[in-house]
């Protein structure tokens, strides 16, 4: 359908992505992103680490593998026709224990049978050449892997959304969307749009979002707080790309590691800690509908059931910065309590099925004319203009 309009709900990367290619493939149709905040990449983009993952971890045939391969080849193009920054720095996967190697074995057949450029396995003495300050008894070296800023790239698709005659729409939180003749209304307030399509991109509410759309109720959002420390200057040079752990299977998190920054400074983080709002920021930051929610829902305690030390051990590391870079030492020997600093968090939207299964993969659904974003976690940021290419694929399917 020609010269109709279609609302995106959320003015993160993907929302914002996902605008920009209907502008550019559907020309004549109108395209309006409401975000609730004032400025956009606020939330999940704006805290985002900067890491353009390659490839490494996802189940080959999965969206998050497919995406994130086509992702990045599309993210760096567009980096380097607008000269946004793209740096690639390279990332070690590091092996410290023996009985992580038969894990950094499968991790290396995913990474194989989703064709990340480059990769090999490196020994202990290869370990040093590429990072002289590590630890470790094997790794997996992906040079490809880069850094990038995410809020400057969403700026920038912002720009192309306007450039093209759509609307970014700040200051529009979603308090309704209801089915109307010949379309979709979207209220916040008392002012209210009209939509021929509506495409569901909200983050941290996305379930929320999708509730006022009558959509499915799974999964629920359960948002994970991750807390970095930061290098000091004068220790910055520990490391010369990323250095990460092998990831435990049992989570879609990726353990505590170091990542340089575009701005020269160096992360190290995040710990994963259940947080007590949607947009819970600091340890202290209590939001009782938010809480009731979390609590009320039977797939949290079935959560808990399965993983209460492991939460532990991460509150633990909330609380003590020593007890924080404990892990991190095992990959930087060099470092310690008294190289870093706190550094900002973020919160991380975790999809929650009922039986307490943390959701892995991207789950992007349609049901008549709303399309919604139910789970999209790292590496979203990577993978969204292909996910913006897929939704849009789908939306205009038949």
């Amino acid at each position: 359908m020609a010269d109709e309009t279609v609302g995106v709900v959320g003015a993160g990367i993907v929302g914002l992505a996902t605008a920009r290619e209907i502008a550019l493939r559907r020309p004549g149709t109108r395209v309006v992103v409401l975000e609730k905040e004032r400025a956009v990449a606020v939330h999940q983009t704006g805290h985002n680490s900067g890491v353009v993952h390659a490839g490494l971890y996802y189940a080959p045939g999965s969206l998050k593998a497919d995406l994130c391969v086509r992702g990045v080849s599309l993210l760096r193009e567009y980096c380097q026709e607008r000269a946004l920054p793209y740096q690639e720095i390279g990332k070690l996967v590091v092996a410290v224990r023996e009985d992580e190697l038969g894990r950094m074995e499968n991790l290396h057949e995913r990474a194989r049978h989703n064709h990340v450029p480059d990769l090999r396995k490196v020994s202990r003495d290869e370990i040093k050449e590429i990072e002289p300050n590590a630890g470790g008894i094997a790794a997996l070296h992906s040079p490809r892997t880069a850094i990038t800023d995410y809020t400057a790239i969403a700026q920038e698709f912002a720009k192309d959304v306007e450039v093209c005659g759509g609307e970014v729409r700040p200051g529009f939180p979603v308090t309704s969307i209801t089915r109307v003749p010949g379309g979709i209304e979207v209220a916040s307030g008392q002012e209210r749009i009209k939509v021929d399509r509506l495409i569901l991109c909200a983050g941290l509410q996305s379930d929320a979002v999708a509730r006022l759309a009558q959509d499915r109720t799974g999964p629920r959002i359960i948002p994970f707080r991750g807390e970095y420390m930061l290098l000091k200057p004068d220790r910055t040079d520990l490391v010369r790309g990323l250095v990460y752990p092998v990831p435990d299977p049992r989570y879609p998190f990726l353990g505590v590691h170091f990542t340089p920054r575009v701005d020269g400074s160096v992360e190290v983080g995040p710990n994963a800690v259940l947080a007590l709002a949607r947009e819970g920021y600091t340890l202290g930051r209590i939001s009782p509908k938010d809480l009731l929610g979390i609590a009320a829902y039977p797939g949290t305690w079935r959560m808990a059931a399965r993983h209460w030390r492991t939460g532990i051990k991460e509150y633990r590391g909330a609380l003590s910065r020593a007890a924080f870079m404990k892990d991190a030492e095992l990959y930087v020997p060099g470092v310690g309590v008294d190289d870093v600093v706190r550094g900002g968090t973020g919160v991380r939207a975790q999809a929650l099925d009922r039986d307490g299964t943390l959701v892995d993969d991207f789950r992007i659904h349609a049901a008549g004319r709303i399309t919604a974003v139910r789970n999209a976690p790292s590496p979203a940021a990577t993978a969204s203009m292909a996910i913006a290419e897929h939704i849009v694929e789908s939306v205009y399917a038949t």
